[in-house]
């Protein structure tokens, strides 16, 4: 079905074990097509053989669309619990940028869920992940000024936000080609593996610029920020372009993307093992911030497990959530 411009689907298993998994998905580019109807998450099946009746939806925006999900999740859950009935706990279960939809909904909507489980997850405040964005592209624009394919006003430009993907991938990835020492520096700062670096960089340019649009403006600025970690640090202090933040942008991922570590239920985090897309400097922000709430208690970090970005089997699924329920 639909409700609110969201498509939605419900599973429900012949021998249902009366649990519900509300499945949050990962980031959606705006403009890809999308299946009518919606296909199944990778983990339903897993989930429904194991018991679990599972509702997913497909968010009413595409793009980094973590509070639209978050209203459109709530929705679903409660329409969902309108026509199941004897539900005994329901989940909140999310990858990527669903990840970021799973805490964002336990703390604002604790009474809904026994738990969460945030896998792969994006767990960072709109303000946080806007200046780590920001970041990769003023170090890839001082490191690769003026590259060919690109615009000259670098990858902050409302002219990079124009180009095609593909376009853009290509340019990062003929630029870091011409200069291995640097792009390999690069690299090492961001926490990413040499051969994922014009893949990430590209995805960081996406995101940010969409942001920028939902935001109405730049939702990130330097002007006061000391970098460290790009070789030589004094130089590159001097040198990279510093840009002011919309206040009005900073304010919206400031309320609109908001994350405070303060958890009611239990949540429980897991990454992958060489993730290029959710870096250890990622994964650390969501523990600290609960550790400073007070909510250290309520968070459970698994170790990691699986390959890549979101890399996890349905037997790790299922652990995640078992580790969830026996907190």
């Amino acid at each position: 079905g639909e409700l609110q411009g969201a498509p939605w689907r419900r599973y429900v298993p012949a021998q249902w074990n009366g649990e519900l998994v509300m499945l949050a998905h990962g980031y959606e580019p705006v403009g890809v097509p999308r299946e009518t109807p919606m296909a199944a998450a990778d983990s339903t099946q897993a989930l429904l053989d194991a018991g679990y009746a599972v509702a997913q939806s497909a968010y009413s925006s595409q793009g980094w669309a973590v509070a639209d999900a978050v209203a459109d999740m709530e929705r679903l859950r409660q329409h969902a619990l309108d026509e199941l009935t004897h539900v005994r706990r329901t989940w909140m279960l999310g990858f990527s940028m669903g990840g970021a939809v799973t805490v964002a909904s336990l703390e604002q909507h604790p009474q809904a869920y026994d738990g969460g489980i945030s896998l792969c997850g994006a767990n960072l405040p709109g303000e946080a992940l806007a200046e780590d964005l920001l970041t990769t592209l003023v170090a890839f624009d001082y490191f690769f000024p003026k590259a060919d394919g690109l615009p000259a006003g670098g990858l902050v430009s409302s002219q990079a936000a124009a180009l095609p993907q593909m376009a853009l991938y290509q340019g990062i990835a003929n630029a870091l080609a011409t200069r291995p020492a640097a792009a390999a520096q690069l690299a090492t700062r961001l926490q990413v593996a040499s051969d994922a670096l014009a893949g990430v960089i590209s995805l960081h340019a996406l995101v940010l610029h969409e942001l920028a649009q939902r935001a109405a403006g730049m939702p990130a600025g330097n002007l006061g920020t000391v970098y460290s970690g790009f070789g030589d640090d004094a130089a590159f202090n001097a040198g990279v372009q510093r840009l002011q933040a919309s206040a009005a942008a900073q304010a919206y991922v400031r309320e609109r993307l908001a994350l405070s570590g303060t958890l009611q239920k239990p949540l429980v985090i897991q990454f992958n093992h060489d993730d290029p897309t959710i870096v250890p400097r990622m994964q650390a922000v969501y523990p600290q911030q609960a550790a400073r709430a007070g909510s250290a208690a309520k968070l459970r970090v698994l170790p990691l497990a699986g390959e890549g970005h979101c890399g996890f089997s349905g037997a790790q699924v299922l652990d995640a959530l078992k580790a969830a329920a026996a907190r």
